[in-house]
């Protein structure tokens, strides 16, 4: 499988770059990080994997013929949220994720501002109605979350069963 894991805002960036290192070591992997990612990456990220930068949008993942099977972006930015919602392809996070649509790929906005504006709703139920999966990194407590990472595996793991990734990184419900 080929994925696309971006990041766009700096908070909840590792929550990105865990999502990227715990995706299985046979996927072709590839992630795309924003100007304000970049500083948090430097320090998290430890994985082999193929670095798009951002302003790049004659990279691979940019075209539909490349073959990306799903992408991810978490955290997602209400400005990037905006921009997809609006068709605008301004840097290959955006353009990737327009090509997602397209290609009527799976592909995952996990907004992470809160409480979400009357323009942020519009934007993610207009996203939804075209089959794009909005999911926030929200918890659950049936899971018994005891740490923060624990907290990180659960979110991580619903995102795995939306994208058909088998997992074992949170409780589930019995």
């Amino acid at each position: 499988m080929k994925i696309v894991v971006a990041t766009s805002g700096a908070s909840g960036v590792s929550l990105g770059v865990k999502t990227l290192s715990l995706l299985p070591k046979e996927f072709e992997k590839h992630f795309i990080m924003t100007k304000n990612s970049q500083t948090v990456l430097s320090k998290e990220l430890q994985e082999s994997v193929t670095l798009h930068d951002n302003e790049n949008i004659g990279a691979s993942i940019a075209s539909g013929s490349f073959g990306v099977d799903a992408m991810i972006i978490a955290p997602c930015s209400m400005n990037t949220l905006a921009k997809i919602a609006c068709g605008i392809s301004d840097n290959l996070v955006t353009r990737c994720a327009a090509v997602m649509i397209k290609e009527q790929k799976k592909l995952i906005l996990a907004p992470r501002e809160m409480p979400f504006s009357a323009i942020a709703l519009e934007n993610m139920h207009k996203l939804a109605t075209l089959g794009i999966i909005i999911a926030p990194p929200v918890l659950a407590y049936y899971s018994e979350q005891q740490s923060l990472e624990t907290m990180e595996n659960f979110i991580i793991g619903k995102w795995f069963d939306l994208l058909g990734i088998e997992n074992n990184l949170y409780k589930r419900w019995e």
